[in-house]
């Protein structure tokens, strides 16, 4: 009887093509739950289910379809698509759905060909596996139960699987592969360095907190103005050629997080080609060892299966959960959401489903919410070390228009708003973030971190340095029409005030050895400097001085030195006392 049923589920497994409309393909005669992977055709080409209607099963094949033909077989493999999680994640590249492009192209070339598999993991490689629980000890899913040195410097713990638990019976250290079992429990669950997690499935935790410790990225104009925190949620949307994949590289970079994921999501070639050679050769600032230690690159460029382009973004936030669950901090780059959302938009027309708003699903915001909402800052099940999540999600509205679909589904759930001007990076000012109409949610529950870790004074200076911004923008229009000196004294101050902010404060130089990188106090120091400068002519004005005479003092430029300075804080010390000196010299 039972070997009876075990063929009636072999043969339920298979079917025929019956329609193909590019990569969304109809299979019948195959017994298929959602989002189960299915191989199509004669070459086996992956495939998803999204949609079931009766006999009929919908499939998204994660492959160019060109060639195949309705009659050719489907077969379903019972399982949904998923990502092999274990030692040797770091420093891999791969594309949407985890496939390794260095063995493809060791494989192939440069081209890759249809029906192509490859393992996520390297399964043969041996790793030195350190048990750091013993026999009898009780464990769950979540604890761990070893380490593996994966990089120099970057430990990966070993996990129980989630659902499994029990007494160890048996667990040593040695070396094995990834397939090897370390341990066993009384349940009969075998543990291996190896797991697999579905993708569309976040990864359950112990404890969520409250976003109240900043990412810190060495940008000024981020750390200060618009700051993100660890487990929280940014978008950065801006026209071609603003400059969002160079800010994206650049808090890769530099940003303070454990492990970076980036997910190139539909891009240009030749920028994922920058992305790909370059990272590989960047060194961590933090210990002078490669970068790609540190980092897992996932690329699907823009030529390549939109299907597999949509399933690129649940693999990267999966592996990034995965690390946080071991107490990482993980910052997750994905550029870019748009190119993601018209994967999306591309599928729904072939599934001739309603087109909401410029043709995208109805369901647009929901799949944004659901990605963006797996970012957080967590305590894990096997520590009480925190782990986090941080989401940047690039944003490319079709000639800059910020009120498209996807930038402002974006906006609904991203607390931390980085709006890239395309003027701002005509007139070569970078990074080019429009600072009237950027914003971030994070400001007051950041502040108490701040006012400990940094300045007590940190919010203050934040709030001035927005009013003269803000005040600026106001007179603009005036100067264009009138000029400056036709202002009065007072508002000419604040204007000069404002471009030393513009200039010393929110422009860095990214490949300035010093200045690509502006720590914290550094950053509070220079505004603190700017805001005194204004505090003392100011007061020279109210005394009577002319305001020539105060735009005309010297020392207020050696501010722009210290961007520049690695001992900035004995050159600001120093233009402070100038300054002072300069304005008793002012007469009234």
């Amino acid at each position: 009887m039972e070997e009876k049923n075990n063929t009636e589920n072999k043969n339920e497994s298979k079917g025929v093509l019956y329609r193909i409309a590019g990569p969304v393909v109809v299979a019948r005669g195959i017994n298929a739950r959602m989002y189960d992977v299915v191989r199509v055709g004669n070459e086996r080409l992956m495939g998803e289910v999204i949609q079931i209607d009766g006999k009929n099963t919908t499939i998204q094949v994660y492959e160019d379809t060109t060639g195949i033909k309705p009659g050719e077989p489907v077969e379903n493999t019972g399982v949904s698509l998923s990502v092999e999680l274990g030692p040797g994640l770091l420093t891999s590249i791969y594309d949407g759905i985890q496939r390794p492009l260095p063995v493809l192209k060791a494989q192939m070339g440069d081209f890759i060909k249809r029906g192509v598999d490859a393992p996520g993991l390297d399964h043969s490689k041996v790793w030195d596996f350190k048990a750091t629980s013993k026999k009898g000890d009780e464990v769950k899913g979540g604890d761990f139960i070893g380490e593996v040195e994966e990089t120099e410097g970057t430990i990966h713990k070993i996990q129980v699987p989630h659902g499994a638990s029990g007494k160890i019976l048996e667990i040593k250290s040695g070396k094995f592969t990834i397939d090897d079992v370390v341990a066993k429990l009384d349940s009969g669950t075998e543990i291996k360095m190896m797991q697999r997690w579905p993708v569309r499935r976040p990864r359950p935790s112990r404890k969520k907190l409250s976003p109240t410790v900043p990412l810190i990225t060495g940008q000024r104009i981020f750390d200060a103005l618009f700051p993100l925190a660890k487990g929280g949620t940014a978008a950065i949307p801006g026209p071609f050629g603003a400059g969002k994949t160079v800010t994206q590289q650049t808090l890769a970079k530099w940003c303070d997080a454990d492990i970076i994921v980036y997910v190139g999501c539909g891009e240009r070639g030749n920028e994922m080609t920058e992305v790909l050679t370059e990272f590989p050769h960047l060194t961590d600032p933090r210990n002078g060892k490669p970068l790609m230690n540190r980092t897992v690159l996932i690329a699907n460029t823009s030529n390549m299966p939109v299907a597999a382009r949509e399933a690129s973004i649940y693999t990267g936030i999966t592996i990034a959960e995965y690390f946080r669950d071991m107490g990482y901090n993980v910052a997750l780059m994905a550029d870019s959401t748009s190119r993601w959302a018209e994967a999306m938009r591309e599928i729904s027309s072939r599934l001739e489903e309603m087109p909401g708003e410029e043709g995208y699903p109805a369901y647009l915001s929901t799949r944004l919410a659901e990605f963006y909402e797996r970012a957080g800052r967590i305590i894990p099940f096997g520590t009480d070390k925190e782990g986090s999540v941080s989401v940047i999600g690039a944003v490319s509205p079709p000639g800059g228009d910020f009120s498209e679909p996807v930038t402002q589904s974006t906006l609904r759930v991203t607390k931390t708003f980085w709006a890239l001007d395309a003027k701002l990076a005509q007139r070569r000012h970078f990074p080019s973030i429009n600072w009237l109409t950027s914003y971030s949610l994070y400001l007051d529950t950041l502040e108490p971190w701040y006012a400990e870790n940094v300045a007590k004074n940190w919010k203050d200076c934040i709030t001035q340095i927005s009013i003269i911004l803000g005040e600026e923008d106001k007179l603009m229009e005036i100067v264009q029409l009138v000029g400056s000196d036709s202002l009065p004294e007072k508002q000419q101050l604040l204007l000069e005030t404002a471009r030393m902010i513009r200039e010393n404060i929110l422009q860095q130089n990214a490949f300035h050895d010093v200045d690509t990188f502006s720590e914290l106090k550094k950053t509070h120091m220079l505004m603190e400097t700017i805001l005194y400068f204004s505090e003392l002519a100011n007061a020279a004005l109210e005394r009577g001085a002319r305001i020539r005479a105060i735009l005309d003092t010297t020392s207020k430029d050696k501010i722009a030195s210290a961007k520049f300075e690695k001992d900035y804080k004995k050159l600001l010390e120093s233009t402070r006392k100038e300054m002072e000196a300069e304005f008793q010299k002012i007469k009234g």
